[in-house]
């Protein structure tokens, strides 16, 4: 039996944990299916490392605040499953490494007894919900969005909706028009707005939907300019109905909501949003705005200390220091190289910054943190103490703060070293092209492999993890990426690809490309303003020259923080998860489902009791589809499928069709009267398949 307390406060969340150790059990025993078992630990925030035999376990922190405590639990955590290192990720959360799959379950629970969890930091789901790290102290914000970011959290966590979908599907809100959690390059994005009606003021949301990053980013649409807020979660409840039922399930390339919005077009989307709106759990859901107390401030009175240097300080405070809409107060923002805190310097940053900081750290979308509610007499200790930590490297989101994802470091997906990349270009930048500390229009990313973990798509100057083959040999490549970014108020920029070069040579790519734009920009111009003015054969022909394969080193052929010589080793995915197709798993979970759909109604909680009941019509219908050879790529192609192979050759008859028995979940409110109705024609569909099946087996033998 597991070792960790049960005394944990949500006892859905034991219950899972117990759940996750039978589950490994079984799956350790043969009795579970890799497919299956693989889709089941990721919904836990559990994916397999490209080293085998060990897991990253990734913590999911909404909006990415996390408290000194629970800091102070994800380092004692790491010290004793993991590689005694916190890694900050590009959505706010915290990843440790080299975990054993036995120990995740008593691990969870651990992180539980915090307010943690690590459910669905992975897999086919709402993937954590994101905002602004500045969110709730920004003088330019029209109000704190954390509460909606929270309550948005809070709603798709274990809701049925969203539990299986096809692919993941990313949220996120931004505090104000410049748009700093990306709005337009996520599923749905938000932009806080304020109107007037009647004299009152009446808060609302710029609503941006279909975008990603991915291997083909997408940018996008605006689908309003102003919706009330009681309305964002319903519509995105709404939104994410249409996406569980057409969204593509087989070809993993093309199951993201952004292609859905291509494949059947922006209108017909939002035609199908509003068919599910009768069926919603609530059509208005109104947020606590206070819902995020107000942190423990730090104490008023601190030992006034000198800076450790002068002249760095004031650079630092220049660029790693504002000001907050709270009089008094100052924010102040930590670099944090390639996102790593040794579990180590995590104890000293908490013990030293505790009665200076309000205990409310935010990790931030370019993997740093920042400290809210700073008295300026605290600054030169912070100063002081991020520096003997080294942390206190200035220029915050400017050019010399690169954002990178692991790369080969763990990830199966991973092409080059994106993390070594990282550090010798900023410490190059540092030492050779200082002034760009200054300067926040011009942005570099990097990126292991083209799917964009470290936002190469939205970069200015990005470059991805490739490689390139001289006479039989393979040579680790970077392909850049130029003129990507954000723009603001729901506009941004995609970044386009301009040239491969062997990775060595991205030192000479950033030297070249910095150079240039100081001395080739007019006075009023940024990088966008820049780039565009150039266009893009001009940068193709500047860098041209290096790429040129016929004068490589023998250092070229080796990565970025490798010894030996380069190898592609590019192992299996697993952030978007896999197709379940098995027929037997697929009765056992439809069954399952009912079950769910039982335990849901006795509770009361009819919209959820009909959704799992919808469910488990469309896994038996899959199921018995599979034992024909038909694999349907959507969940609506499955109800077609069945009215094709089963209802129209008599083996199963409905009063209409399949189709419409199925989809009676969309034209009724959710009830009780009616929850029982539906939940009965899914345990009738399913033990009649279940049994057809059976005496088909018994024949076949």
């Amino acid at each position: 039996m597991l070792s960790f307390r049960t005394e944990l406060e949500n006892p859905v969340v034991e219950q899972e944990i117990i759940e996750l150790e039978r589950k490994i059990r079984a799956y350790q025993q043969g009795r579970l299916s890799e497919e299956k078992f693989r889709s089941l630990r990721l919904a836990r925030g559990v994916y397999g490392q490209r080293q085998p035999g060990v897991q990253m376990v990734r913590i999911k922190l909404p909006f990415g605040k996390v408290t000194f405590k629970q800091l102070l639990k994800i380092a004692d955590i790491s010290d004793e499953y993991a590689s005694r290192n916190l890694h900050l990720t590009t959505r706010q959360d915290i990843q440790i490494h080299y975990v054993s799959l036995d120990k995740t379950p008593e691990l969870w629970a651990k992180l539980a007894e915090d307010d943690m969890t690590l459910r669905e930091a992975c897999g086919n789901t709402v993937r954590n919900v994101t905002a602004s790290p500045t969110a709730g102290i920004d003088p330019s914000e029209p109000f704190d969005v954390s509460p909606y970011a929270q309550k948005t959290f809070e709603y798709f966590l274990r809701n049925p909706i969203c539990a299986e979908m096809g692919r993941k599907f990313k949220i996120a809100f931004s505090c104000s028009e410049r748009d700093t959690a990306f709005s337009y390059i996520h599923d749905f994005g938000f932009i806080p707005k304020v109107r007037v009606v009647d004299g009152k003021e009446v808060r609302g949301f710029k609503v941006m939907m279909g975008g990603g990053l991915g291997a083909q980013p997408i940018l996008a649409y605006e689908v309003y300019d102003f919706l009330e807020e009681q309305w964002v979660i319903p519509y995105i409840e709404a939104t994410l109905r249409v996406f569980d039922r057409y969204g593509e399930r087989n070809n993993r390339n093309k199951a993201r909501f952004k292609y859905l919005v291509q494949k059947l077009g922006l209108q017909e989307v939002l035609r199908l949003i509003e068919e599910e709106k009768t069926a919603l759990k609530a059509k208005e859901v109104f947020v606590d705005h206070n819902i995020i107390a107000l942190p423990s401030l730090p104490n008023t009175e601190v030992e006034c200390v000198e800076p450790i240097d002068k002249e760095r300080y004031n650079v630092w405070r220049f660029t790693n220091v504002f000001e907050q809409k709270q009089k008094g107060y100052f924010g102040v923002y930590v670099k944090v190289l390639t996102g790593d805190i040794p579990t180590e310097k995590a104890r000293r940053l908490v013990e030293g910054i505790q009665n200076h900081v309000a205990d409310d750290i935010r990790i931030t979308q370019n993997q740093n943190l920042l400290f809210k509610f700073v008295r300026e007499e605290s600054l030169p200790h912070l100063f002081n103490l991020l520096t003997e930590l080294g942390f206190a490297q200035p220029g915050y989101d400017s050019t010399a703060d690169i954002t990178t994802c692991p790369g080969t470091d763990t990830c199966n997906l991973g092409i080059s070293n994106s993390t070594e990349m990282a550090r010798v270009l900023e410490q190059y930048i540092h030492e050779f092209h200082e002034e760009f500390v200054y300067e926040q229009d011009l942005k570099i990313k990097i990126s292991g492999c083209m799917n964009s973990c470290g936002q190469h798509g939205l970069a200015h100057i990005g470059f991805h993890g490739s490689s390139v083959k001289v006479e039989g040999k393979v040579v680790p490549a970077a392909q850049v990426m130029l003129g990507g970014g954000t723009i603001g108020d729901g506009k941004g920029r995609v970044a386009e690809r301009v040239i491969k070069v062997p990775t060595k040579r991205v030192l000479q790519v950033v030297d070249l490309l910095l150079n240039d734009f100081k001395q080739n920009k007019l006075s009023s111009e940024n990088f966008h303003a820049y780039y565009d003015r150039q266009g893009k054969d001009y940068f193709y022909r500047l860098l041209k020259p290096l790429s040129d394969l016929s004068s490589l080193t023998a250092d070229e052929f080796v990565d970025w923080g490798h010894q030996d010589t380069f190898e592609t080793a590019i192992g299996v995915g697993e952030c978007a998860g896999v197709v379940i197709d098995l027929v037997a798993t697929l009765l056992f979970e439809a069954e399952e489902k009912l079950e769910w759909a039982n335990k849901a109604l006795e509770q009361d909680q009819f919209a959820d009791a009909i959704y799992h009941a919808y469910s488990s019509f469309v896994w038996t219908a899959k199921a018995l589809l599979l034992d024909k050879g038909v694999n349907a790529s959507t969940q609506a192609a499955v109800l077609s499928e069945f009215d094709n192979r089963y209802v129209n050759e008599g083996i199963f008859s409905f009063p209409t069709s399949f189709t419409e028995r199925v989809l009676q979940i969309n034209k009724y409110e959710p009830s009780k009267e009616f929850a029982e109705v539906y939940i009965k024609q899914a345990a009738a569909f399913y033990y009649e398949a279940a049994e057809r099946r059976e005496e088909l087996r018994v024949v076949s033998n």
